[in-house]
């Protein structure tokens, strides 16, 4: 998937991944991490999510990263919001009071990034779209990524969540790519611990991707951690 693919989708309207509600697994099991107030969150490839809003609303600082300028725009557009623009290293910043959206290359992000927008550690990540959205062969790398810019200080904490799409890849071509729970674990593994929360048969519930081939497609949500 190149920058190209993903420019050409925002342009074209071509946004399937995109939710036009607050995502269900985030209203119930983020609670559950437990975070403290004021915390601030990784939002990766975040496109124009309203997730972004909710945690907002629920009191944490928020910083997404999403490599499509056009996302960003529609973002704030649609939610009346004005924000500051200004340049941050390889990104474009765009601040609105707890929420920044970094407009770039996630894999140019690194933690001065991060501690130059919220100016302490970040702590926890929401994924909810970007690891079903690379191809096998950036997994590693994106994992490996994300474990690097949020390892935490000695004695504190980072918590997530993760949501994944497991199906028969034959069937259909990604994205969104299925990435199975024996991936997930290997995936992690010596880079931060997984806990799976809650796995779902949705076919039921997904005609567009019975429309797309699927004969059976379940989701699953991970609490990732690092202590």
């Amino acid at each position: 998937m190149t920058p190209e693919f993903w420019h050409a989708r925002w342009e074209r309207g071509e946004i399937g991944w995109h939710e036009p509600e607050i995502n269900t697994h985030l209203r119930e099991f983020w609670p559950r991490l437990n975070l403290s107030p004021g915390t601030t969150a990784l939002v990766p490839l975040c496109g124009k999510t309203l997730d972004l809003l909710w945690l907002v609303g629920e009191g944490y600082r928020v910083i997404g990263i999403e490599l499509s300028k056009r996302a960003l725009q529609e973002f704030f557009d649609e939610h009346g919001l004005s924000p500051k623009i200004t340049e941050l290293g390889p990104f474009q910043r765009w601040s609105a009071d707890e929420l920044t959206l970094l407009c770039g290359d996630f894999f140019a992000l690194r933690r001065s990034h991060l501690t130059s927008v919220a100016r302490s550690a970040v702590t926890a990540v929401y994924d909810r779209a970007a690891l079903i959205a690379m191809p096998p062969e950036l997994r590693p790398d994106y994992i490996r990524h994300l474990a690097n810019l949020l390892a935490p200080a000695p004695g504190a904490r980072l918590d997530g969540l993760l949501v994944t799409i497991e199906y028969l890849q034959q069937e259909m071509r990604g994205p969104p790519f299925s990435v199975p729970a024996t991936q997930v674990r290997e995936l992690c593994d010596g880079l931060l611990t997984t806990e799976e929360l809650a796995d779902y048969d949705i076919i039921a519930e997904s005609p567009q991707f019975q429309r797309r081939g699927l004969s059976a497609l379940r989701e699953q949500v991970w609490r990732l951690a690092m202590v």
